[in-house]
């Protein structure tokens, strides 16, 4: 039922609005060494943890819908918990229970993409690693020996080099076994090639419109077959590092895989191409250049090839792209920015454009469009190495989320301070402190506008980043060494829990949190509406807030 809660309509009635700040990237993490957050200077949220309610959340594995608790969380599903309230299957989850179950073959999307590829080619375009986040190398292998088990007599991979969900200088650990893997299956006519590739922060797998040149170059890479040519990925990862020193995988420049002097892999009229990662942010605008037709104008292609394309889901259902995918999305209902619009409460959003998705798409159960009473503001990031301007745009997120709150138009109001994550996948470690430095500053003015405005607000991550930069020895716990004696840097998601923490100056109200054994980010939502005295959706996981006491 829409109706007040009893209960705690009488605490509710003296509280303002409730705003809700994700610090992407913050875990918790056992040990400083090597964290980011325990050498920053961080004094407002030394002083919130040390004076108001806090607890411990989970925000990996099972907690947030992933196969196991071995996988890391991410953005995506962080967000997704934080947003409907409960745990749902995510896409890695989703695509393994799919592929052991053979029910990914059966589909007509697989068919479809199979009738293509034996008459022309089948192309599989994605992350190569395990990082689990965006993609998973299995996944992939299993494309592969499926297409030769269904007649399909040549495959080539497009692989974009992680190095950031995986350690930074990892790509030969996956690039040399899957080639082997590859030369093994290519016999008895058939002939699988890993055909291109990059590093994923170099081409291809930009999100939210911030960087079409960046999906240019991925094009013109796996498309048109147009870049530095070696002949096979191995020799072009260890040829790219000599000729660019120290850089990491994921900046690694664009390559093709080439034949006397052509490329064996460029994408033609009649091939069928598989997007196989199966997070659905950094994969939308790639999908629109292969699917949209003339009235694209984000760059010029030069061609378009007529494909038969497919994702490895539906990365915007609102958006219907792809328009064929291969395994079906969990169906995310009665999320939290669903059910406070039927209780008529106006809700407001902002982040810069590197997580602006995340408070609005992926909060609302990866929907496109707000629900009545939502208010969307987007702060434009810099198109600028996130190490050289730590700070991002956390004041300017801030400026609108103090004018949101002055306004006095919203009861909740959500942000994203994106520092954490972005500067921590850098491996740069000083920038991540500074990154940090700059959140907390951030928290400093933000509270005080929570403050005049008689509110609360619930501080949170949506997972672990900046609080491991180096990679850590698992029996010792110090950081691993390089050769030459430095740290290993760590760009990856860790596995650590979350805060939640509680902060109010109204006076008179006594507030807590309950640290329970299952504690997690979907229990955000149903904290929110007890703040506000209303009773959670019955599809919720249980409030952690307490009264009283």
């Amino acid at each position: 039922m829409l109706q007040k809660n009893q209960a705690l309509s009488q605490a509710a009635a003296a509280i303002g609005p409730v705003v809700v700040v994700v610090m992407d990237g913050y875990g918790l993490s056992k040990t400083d060494a090597g964290s980011a957050i325990a050498a920053a200077k961080k004094p407002t949220l030394d002083t919130l943890f040390a004076q108001h309610p806090n607890i411990r959340l989970r925000a990996h594995g099972t907690a947030v819908g992933m196969p196991s608790d071995e996988d890391m969380g991410n953005s995506e599903v962080g967000h997704n918990a934080l947003g409907a309230g409960q745990v749902y299957a995510q896409g890695a989850a989703l695509v393994a229970d799919s592929i052991a179950s053979g029910e990914i073959w059966k589909g007509q999307a697989w068919k479809d993409i199979v009738a293509a590829g034996k008459t022309g080619r089948l192309h599989c375009v994605g992350l190569l690693s395990d990082g689990n986040v965006h993609s998973h190398i299995d996944h992939l292998k299993a494309l592969v020996q499926q297409a030769k088990a269904e007649g399909i007599a040549t495959v080539r991979i497009h692989a974009l080099i992680d190095g950031r969900d995986v350690p930074e200088t990892s790509a030969l650990d996956y690039v040399v076994p899957f080639e082997a893997f590859l030369a093994e299956l290519s016999r008895d006519g058939f002939d699988a090639r890993i055909a291109s590739g990059g590093g994923r922060q170099s081409i291809t797998m930009d999100r939210y419109d911030a960087n079409w040149p960046m999906v240019e170059r991925g094009w013109k890479t796996h498309v048109l077959g147009q870049g530095p040519q070696f002949a096979n990925a191995t020799a072009a990862i260890e040829g790219l590092r000599q000729q660019h020193p120290g850089v990491i995988d994921q900046d690694l420049p664009e390559f093709v895989i080439a034949e006397n002097g052509q490329a064996i892999g460029s994408i033609e009229d009649g091939d069928a191409v598989v997007l196989f990662n199966f997070r659905g942010d950094r994969a939308i605008e790639i999908t629109r250049a292969f699917e949209e037709g003339a009235a694209f104008d984000k760059f010029d292609r030069v061609r378009a090839p007529k494909v038969t394309y497919a994702g490895m889901l539906q990365y915007d259902g609102d958006l219907k792209l792809p328009a064929r995918f291969l395994v079906a999305p969990p169906a995310i209902r009665n999320t939290s920015g669903e059910w406070f619009s039927k209780l008529g409460v106006t809700q407001f959003a902002c982040s810069e454009t590197q997580k602006f998705g995340h408070v609005t798409y992926f909060w609302n159960g990866n929907r496109s469009s707000k629900f009545d009473g939502e208010t969307y503001l987007e702060v434009p990031s810099d198109v600028v190495p996130f190490e050289q301007r730590p700070w991002m745009k956390s004041a300017e997120i801030t400026d609108a989320m103090i004018a949101a709150l002055q306004s006095g138009q919203h009861k909740i109001l959500r942000c994203n301070f994106a520092n954490g994550d972005m500067v921590g996948h850098t491996g740069n470690f000083r920038a991540a402190t500074m990154s940090i430095e700059a959140v907390d500053l951030a928290l400093s003015r933000l509270l005080k506008a929570v403050d005049a405005a008689g509110g609360v607000a619930l501080i949170t991550a949506d997972h672990g980043n900046a609080d491991e930069m180096v990679e850590l020895d698992k029996k010792s716990g110090q950081p691993s060494l390089n050769k030459d004696g430095s740290f290993k840097a760590k760009t990856a998601h860790t596995l650590n829990p979350v805060p939640l923490i509680l902060y109010h100056r109204i006076p008179g109200l006594t507030l807590g949190l309950k640290q329970t054994a299952t504690a997690g980010l979907s229990n955000i939502a149903a904290t929110t509406a007890a703040l506000l005295g209303y009773d959670k959706h019955t599809d919720w996981d249980e409030s952690l807030l307490t009264v009283g006491g």
